[in-house]
């Protein structure tokens, strides 16, 4: 998934992390042959790639950053009650990641161009900003989906 640059830090090796808007880092290295970004070596060269994307690999693993806090959480939902906005492809905004908690049952959790995941009370699903994704119940379900950001 395509991410914006948004700032950098180094890493404990000192070699440059960009920081991008998903709450993720990525190494930006200039190794020849296999990596070429000699961009990544001066102040002047990262500051002209802010707002450029980078394809994020943790996203499209939906893999669930650090330092995230809960802000926020929906009531609980039933395969009776779940919303009809839920139910089709939709995204969480900008800086909002979403993580579903299933309590009883099971749901099935589509997030867009990948695989449906079966989320069961023993895990959690992890939903990316401004990812296309949809639930449907399978069979008797209770839920609810947590909201998380940085804290400010």
């Amino acid at each position: 998934m395509k991410r914006k640059i948004i700032g950098y830090h180094q890493d404990r090796k000192q070699d440059w992390v960009a920081d991008l808007d998903c709450f993720h880092g990525q190494h930006v290295r200039h190794e020849p042959p296999f990596f070429n970004r000699p961009w990544s070596a001066t102040a002047e060269g990262r500051a002209g790639k802010l707002g450029e994307t980078l394809n994020c690999v943790r996203c499209d693993a939906l893999a669930f950053p650090e330092g995230l806090v809960e802000y926020k959480r929906t009531p609980e939902f039933t395969q009776d009650t779940i919303p009809k906005g839920l139910l089709k492809h939709h995204t969480t905004k900008m800086g909002t990641w979403g993580r579903i908690h299933v309590l009883e049952g099971k749901l099935l959790y589509s997030p867009e161009g990948q695989e449906s995941i079966t989320v069961l009370p023993t895990k959690t699903a992890s939903i990316p900003p401004e990812m296309l994704h949809s639930v449907a119940a399978d069979d008797a379900v209770r839920f609810y989906v947590a909201f998380y950001t940085l804290q400010t």
